[in-house]
């Protein structure tokens, strides 16, 4: 089972284990050679940094992390070019769903250190040193959490809620049917219909979420567009793309209605 994105719960960062069988078994690092952990269509959980590729540039909390492949087995040296498949396009994928990944680093001989999250903030491929097409992904540390305070086990549940509205809808905008694809695969947004947090309380649960693509969950967050109990669209023409696993909360759509949906924007000059 892969594990989810994100902390491990009781799993501080800083902690130390001892081979990469004690890193699995915590839960932090599945794989027992693979430096990526993740899918190709949920992104990448968790990567380790071990000194073996020679265009690995790491200043603590900036990595210029190199992707996986193309070396030779016996020798670990880069004989063949990088593709943009397994691991190097979970990471690709985890940049667009902007999904932070645990970083475990080995610190000497068999002894690994998980170092926290971070987010795949750009990806690209060049030439390596060796003369090969590398995939080279930057990863930047996310803002260190309160020590003892745990936030795993809610982001977890969002992700899953957001993934599961997506995959139910194969990526495609409920607002104007576009699915967008990219080398790292489709890509999509999940939308509160009504907001999380204060004031507006909403849930976090798949009714309360669309499926969008970037332009409308802008244009549905900001009022411009909104969606009658009928499932027909306010702002445009059209109905609200339905999947029948997937049941929408009218309750939510009336709030978006009488909250955040403008009738007359007005005009912007």
């Amino acid at each position: 089972m892969t594990p989810l994105a994100g902390e491990v719960p009781g799993v501080p960062v800083g902690t130390c284990f001892e081979g990469r069988r004690a890193l699995s078994e915590a839960g932090v690092h599945r794989p027992l050679q693979a430096g990526i952990a993740g899918t190709a269509l949920g992104g990448a959980v968790s990567v380790v940094l071990s000194g073996g590729y020679e265009d690995d540039q790491d200043s603590g909390e900036r990595i210029l992390y190199t992707g996986e492949g193309g070396r030779d087995p016996r020798t670990r040296a880069q004989t063949a070019h990088q593709l943009l498949t397994q691991g190097n396009l979970a990471l690709a994928r985890s940049h667009l769903l902007g999904q932070p990944v645990r970083v475990i680093r080995r610190v000497s001989g068999s002894t690994y250190r998980y170092d926290g999250l971070f987010l795949v903030a750009s990806v690209w491929h060049e030439v390596g040193r060796s003369g090969y097409l590398i995939w080279r992904f930057l990863l930047e540390a996310q803002v260190p959490q309160p020590a003892g305070r745990q936030v795993t086990t809610r982001l977890s549940r969002k992700s899953i809620h957001a993934a599961q509205v997506k995959a139910w809808h194969d990526h495609t905008c409920q607002l104007c049917s576009l699915r967008l694809t990219t080398p790292a695969g489709p890509y999509a947004e999940a939308a509160h219909i009504r907001p999380l947090g204060q004031p507006h309380h909403g849930p976090d649960t798949p009714e309360n979420l669309l499926c969008l693509c970037p332009n409308c969950h802008v244009q549905f967050d900001l009022g411009g567009v909104g969606v009658e109990d009928d499932l027909s669209l306010l702002g445009r023409p059209g109905l609200l793309r339905r999947v029948r696993a997937h049941r929408v909360d009218p309750a939510g759509l009336a709030y978006h209605r009488a909250h955040i949906y403008s009738a007359d924007p007005g005009d912007p000059d």
